[in-house]
C-alpha cells in the first residue's frame, strides 16, 4: 500500500522574517529573485505548486 501526502501546505519562502508564518517549514530569501527561485525549484523537489500568496510569500501546496 502507497501512503502520500495530498492536499497540504508543505513550505513557505518568503524575503521578511514573519513571525505569523507558523506550522510549516519556512525558507528565507534575501531577494524577490531569489524567492521565486526557491518556490519553482522546492515545488519541483516536492512534486507540488507553488502559489504567490500576493504579499511577499510563496506556499508550497501538494494537491
Amino acid at each position: 500500500m502507497e501512503v502520500s501526502i495530498t492536499k497540504a501546505i508543505l513550505a513557505a519562502v518568503t524575503t521578511t522574517r514573519d513571525e505569523r508564518i507558523t506550522g510549516v517549514p519556512v525558507f528565507y530569501a534575501e531577494t524577490e529573485e531569489e524567492m521565486v527561485e526557491m518556490s519553482v525549484i522546492l515545488s519541483r523537489v516536492m512534486e507540488a505548486v507553488a502559489h504567490d500568496m500576493g504579499n511577499g510569500v510563496y506556499i508550497i501546496v501538494k494537491h
